[in-house]
């Protein structure tokens, strides 16, 4: 069983910014697609950034220029540092690891990211 760690969340100020990790206990990181989705507080899940085995990266136009979804091999670990976070970004922000070869997938349990007014 693939366990999805998702340390990095935390409160923020309007404007300010967080960076989140996602780390898979996999044998390499890089055989698996990975995005990062959040769900606000009476919405539904929403993905906002992925990274595929190739590094071609995919983001939603909300954030474009403003997150940047990175991967380290050698850590098996994916990055997303958010900037200019805005207070309708509160969020529990999850980390989803698709297995390239199977399309299995793995979710982390989730980091709350508030973002207050």
């Amino acid at each position: 069983q693939v366990q999805v760690v998702e340390p990095g969340g935390g409160l923020v100020q309007p404007g300010g910014s967080l960076r989140l990790s996602c780390a898979a206990s996999v044998s390499s990181v890089s055989s698996y697609w990975i995005a990062r989705y959040r769900q606000a507080p009476g919405h539904q899940r929403e993905r906002v950034a992925r990274i595929s085995t190739s590094r071609t990266t995919y983001y939603t136009a909300y954030v474009k220029g403003r997150f940047t979804i990175s991967r380290v091999n050698d850590k098996n670990t994916v990055y997303l540092p958010m900037t200019s976070l805005k207070v309708e970004e509160t969020a529990v922000y999850y980390c989803n690891v698709v297995a390239a070869y199977s399309s299995r997938d793995y979710w982390g349990q989730g980091t709350q990211v508030p973002v207050p007014s």
